[in-house]
This record gives structure tokens, C-alpha cells and sequence, in this order.
């Protein structure tokens, strides 16, 4: 029960932290990066001419723009089909990633308007080489703390997220975790197929 109820909070934070992502600018530290981004996300949020009726579609288009630079969606792909990553094709990894990524601007865009004034907390950052990590914890209005640590990679002067991890909770290996259990009954189609679906699925929302 205790491992269900832990899984069932990092499942929410993970929602959560997809509303917060921010877009990384090209200068400062990786901690400076995501502190200014965030605010600027969250601005698009509570702008009141944005809030208007019949302002949805051009909100989410600024999120979308704002929402692109921020993550490395062919290392995240990469890193979430794991091993299975190596017997794809050069067009069947194209296509996967070019999933991967609607599969998770979905979830933000889908998402985002539940903003409700969450607070974030910035903590430690460290840098080893190209890569940096930076903690920070989330406030919900209720005043519960939620750890949100982003991994990130250089990029040609800025550093792009390629892993989110919530409450110890890995997004990467969460979905290697479930693409491993799909492929070893399904074949690669099958699992393409069963993410169509769930894209389908995040565009009826």
C-alpha cells in the first residue's frame, strides 16, 4: 500500500511539474536559467488578456513556442526506449521521437491551465562537465512540499532538460520502464501504435 500511495503521489507531481516546465534562455547559470523561464511561463499564465474567452488557442501558442527549446526530446526518447533504442532504424527512431515529443507537449499543454499558484523553492545546483542538476521543490497552495529535481545537458550555450525526477521519481525511467513491458509482449509497431492512441486520446481532452 505504502509503495502504491508513493507511486500514486509521484504520478501527481509529475502532472504537476509538467505545468511548471520551463523554457531554459541562452545565458546564466543553469539555476539562473530555470528561475527567469519559469517566471515567464507562469506570466504567460496569469495574464489577464490571455485569460480572456476566445484567447485559448493563441495562450497555447505561446506556451508551445515557449515550451520547445526546453527539453532535449531526442535524448529523453533515447534514453526512455533504453536498450531497444539500438535495433531501431535511423526513420523508425525519427518517427519515435517525433511521437515522444507530442506525446509530452500534450501533457503540458493539457495541463498548464490547471495552474493554481503553486510556489517554486530553488535549491542546490551542481555541475559535473556538461551536465547540472538543479533541485528545487514545489508549494502547492496547501502547503505541501514536492522535490523536483531537473537533469540537464549543455547545448550549444544553453543547458537542456533531459530528465525530470519528482518525489525520486524518474520520468525517464518511467517510461522505459513501461515501453520494456510493452516491447516484450508487442512489437515496435504496436508500441508506435499504442502511443498514437494515447495521443488521440490527449487531443480529445
Amino acid at each position: 500500500m505504502e509503495a502504491q500511495s508513493r507511486k500514486n503521489r509521484g504520478l501527481a507531481a509529475l502532472a504537476l511539474t509538467l505545468w511548471l516546465l520551463p523554457v531554459l534562455s541562452l545565458a546564466g547559470t543553469p539555476t539562473e536559467q530555470i528561475r527567469g523561464t519559469i517566471d515567464r511561463t507562469i506570466g504567460i499564465l496569469k495574464d489577464p488578456a490571455l485569460a480572456a474567452k476566445g484567447k485559448e488557442e493563441e495562450r497555447r501558442e505561446l506556451l508551445r513556442k515557449e515550451i520547445a527549446p526546453v527539453f532535449d526530446f531526442g535524448e529523453m526518447a533515447k534514453r526512455s526506449l533504453g536498450p531497444n533504442w539500438r535495433d531501431r532504424t535511423p526513420e523508425e527512431r525519427e518517427r519515435f521521437v517525433a511521437l515522444f515529443r507530442e506525446l509530452l507537449e500534450n501533457s503540458y499543454l493539457g495541463k498548464i491551465e490547471s495552474y493554481g499558484g503553486e510556489v517554486i523553492r530553488y535549491g542546490e545546483e551542481t555541475v559535473d562537465g556538461p551536465y547540472a542538476q538543479v533541485k528545487t521543490v514545489v508549494v502547492t497552495t496547501r502547503g505541501q512540499e514536492i522535490p523536483v529535481h531537473y537533469r540537464m545537458r549543455a547545448d550549444g550555450g544553453r543547458y537542456r532538460i533531459y530528465d525530470v525526477v519528482i518525489e525520486g521519481i524518474s520520468l525517464v525511467n518511467n517510461y522505459r520502464s513501461q515501453f520494456n513491458s510493452i516491447l516484450q509482449k508487442s512489437s515496435f509497431a504496436e508500441l508506435m501504435e499504442k502511443l498514437r492512441s494515447t495521443v488521440r486520446e490527449q487531443q480529445k481532452s
